[in-house]
């Protein structure tokens, strides 16, 4: 007995659902590898990232203070002449 044309519609309607639910999970298993790169660090690379911004904050803080004890020693050399 042939079939129908409705059968051949559901029948390719399932297929593309499955081949979705298939690049679903693909994208799935792919984000979780890609993941433990960038993802959850453990305790030690978290403190090595806090202390190099800490450093990095600090070093911008100095740039202004050296610039602040020069122009506090050329005003001090100038008076001592």
């Amino acid at each position: 007995m042939p079939r129908g044309r409705s059968t051949f519609t559901k029948r390719k309607k399932e297929q593309a659902r499955q081949q979705k639910q298939r690049e679903k999970v693909e994208r799935r298993v792919q984000r979780k590898q890609e993941k433990p790169e960038g993802g959850v660090m453990d305790g030690a690379d978290e403190m090595r990232e806090l202390r190099e911004h800490a450093e990095a904050q600090a070093a911008l803080f100095r740039i202004g203070e050296d610039e602040a004890e020069e122009s506090t020693e050329d005003d001090g050399e100038d008076s001592s002449e």
